[in-house]
């Protein structure tokens, strides 16, 4: 045998002991991962089959499942929405029929994450309006189902939509099925009278008293919402239709008497210094200024006056005042006290309307007016300098009280009857806070 061939005998036997090393250690490998599969297949159904592994068949699924959604650019005054509330009322018609439905028990703060006896009423609750679907099966787990499904309700009614069931939540879910047909029924009659007699306009503006929210509508659509301010329970925002003719920018505020009596005068009996701290001036009948330290603040003889602020940021007004002709000395405006928009219950005026981001609603009414574009608002607003303008096209307003309606979509709104007049103590719950 040649030196070649003992080589070549050698190559085949060292590689016939690497194809067999090979296959041995593939082999193990492979009893390896079969016995790892079937180890860690055996760890999990130890875990699912453990008695203390909680309610994993209630499903606390990650998924947010999808809901229809509650906004819309369809106007609340439309004869759209009036077809709505029609739809709306039939539906309701139906869930009285049945029975109504369940009331949601206790005050417990309910919410994602957590297991309660009372998730099973509240999600049969929220199945019988339509925020949960059926589907969704009744369990003890506030699941991510229920905590859309809560969200969507709370959107529904005004309300936070946190997912968390509160005070104000629970009470909204827990008025009667027939109190609530009863309301879309008052409010159907209230829409039919708007629609008869405005709201067809190219543009206007609605103030929605118990929603405290705005709408400027143009061609059909909204185009701007702001969250709006309106009267307390003991002074209340008027209903009432008129034109927006004139915005003022760095307003000077004048003082009505009811305020001039209700409440300067008792707080300059406190502190003498208020009237200067606030930038008030007072005035006689002749327009003649007259000293604060020269009134007898223990009598109601301060009411002859005329109190007004200088504009500034601390006026009552803020940036703008909008003006409409109205018998009750009302008006729309901004203010400095912008925390209040953040308040569930906004009723806080003595009557006139507050409203957030109200700059943009000034742009949107004085867009027909020439030489006032966003530009000159605003360094119109810097300078500090009162200056009225005149709308070229006055802009029709509706302040209306519509506490139901519905803008499609099977989504139908609620609000709290704040000033009482849907006829159901029930249905006022916020003036009862």
């Amino acid at each position: 045998m040649t030196k070649t061939d003992k080589t070549a005998e050698a190559f085949t036997v060292d590689r016939r002991r690497f194809l067999r090393g090979a296959a041995t250690v593939g082999l193990t490998a492979a009893v390896s991962s079969v016995a790892s599969a079937s180890f860690a297949q055996q760890a999990l159904n130890d875990v699912l089959a453990a008695p203390r592994r909680g309610n994993w068949d209630d499903q606390f699924d990650a998924r947010v499942p999808s809901s229809k959604t509650v906004a819309t650019n369809q106007p609340v005054i439309s004869a759209q929405t009036i077809a709505d509330v029609q739809t709306a009322i039939g539906q309701y018609m139906d869930i009285v029929a049945r029975g109504g439905w369940p009331e949601v028990p206790g005050q417990a703060k309910l919410q994602l994450g957590m297991s309660d006896p009372a998730v099973q009423a509240l999600r049969r609750r929220l199945m019988v309006t339509g925020d949960l679907p059926q589907s969704a099966g009744i369990s003890n787990a506030f699941d991510t189902y229920v905590d859309a499904a809560v969200k969507r309700f709370q959107a529904r009614h005004g309300l936070p939509a946190d997912g968390v069931m509160g005070q104000f939540t629970y009470a909204a879910m827990n008025v009667s099925a027939p109190a609530r047909l009863n309301q879309l029924q008052i409010n159907l009659q209230r829409l039919n009278e708007l629609v008869a007699t405005g709201g067809s306009e190219p543009r206007f503006v609605m103030v929605n008293i118990p929603a405290a929210r705005i709408e400027a509508v143009e061609n059909g659509s909204v185009v701007q919402r702001h969250t709006a301010v309106v009267g307390k329970i003991d002074r209340q925002t008027p209903i009432l239709n008129s034109k927006i003719h004139e915005v003022i920018l760095n307003p000077y505020w004048t003082a009505p008497k009811s305020i001039i009596q209700k409440d300067i005068i008792p707080l300059m009996r406190k502190d003498p210094q208020y009237l200067a701290k606030n930038k008030i001036r007072l005035y006689d009948q002749s327009g003649q200024e007259v000293a604060p330290e020269s009134v007898d603040w223990n009598t109601d003889e301060a009411v002859k006056l005329m109190f007004r602020q200088d504009p500034g940021k601390i006026n009552a007004m803020s940036s703008t005042k909008i003006n409409f002709h109205n018998p009750y000395a009302v008006y729309m405006h901004d203010t400095p006290q912008k925390s209040y928009f953040n308040k569930l219950m906004r009723f806080d005026s003595s009557g006139c309307v507050r409203v957030q981001n109200i700059r943009d609603l000034d742009v949107w009414l004085l867009k027909n007016t020439p030489g006032w574009d966003r530009r000159a608002i605003e360094s119109t607003i810097q300078s500090g300098v009162n200056t009225p303008i005149q709308l070229a096209d006055p802009v029709p307003l509706h302040f209306v009280y519509i506490s139901a309606w519905s803008t499609g979509g099977g989504v139908v709104q609620f609000r709290d009857d704040i000033y009482k007049l849907d006829g159901a103590a029930e249905l006022a719950l916020g003036s009862a806070t």
